[in-house]
């Protein structure tokens, strides 16, 4: 196992990694939309909390040498699943096909008071 970790996405803020890699794949964890340089969200628009998610997710992957494109699984976690639609559209505009096979669930909290949390896991091979 390798553990992957960049200052280009948002520091673990428990006893976890930002991605593990194993048997070439990459295990990112989710990522809440905080915004690496400031340590806040970028707003409270569901839209931009997404795009920061997938960014800091990008952001990890690119520090194993992969992309959006290796992406081969996503779990959303929602805060509220009636931005189950603004969220999918900003996440269309960031995957494209194939897209990765995804779960979305509400939940009823996320940490920090998020309404957004995405975690995915990419493979080394397209």
């Amino acid at each position: 196992m390798k553990t992957i970790v960049t200052p280009n996405a948002p520091a673990a803020i428990g006893p976890y990694s930002q991605a593990i890699e194993a048997n070439g794949f990459v295990y990112c964890s989710g990522q809440l939309p905080i915004d690496p340089a400031t340590g806040t969200f970028p707003s409270d628009d569901i839209k931009e909390q997404t795009r920061q998610s997938l960014r800091n997710a990008q952001a990890i992957l690119r520090e194993a040498g992969l992309d959006l494109g290796n992406v081969v699984k996503t779990t959303v976690l929602l805060a509220d699943i009636a931005d189950f639609g603004a969220m999918n559209e900003v996440y269309a505009e960031m995957f494209k096909a194939p897209f990765p096979a995804r779960s979305a669930f509400a939940v009823r909290d996320l940490p920090k008071g998020a309404r957004v949390e995405i975690e995915c896991i990419a493979a080394r091979e397209k």
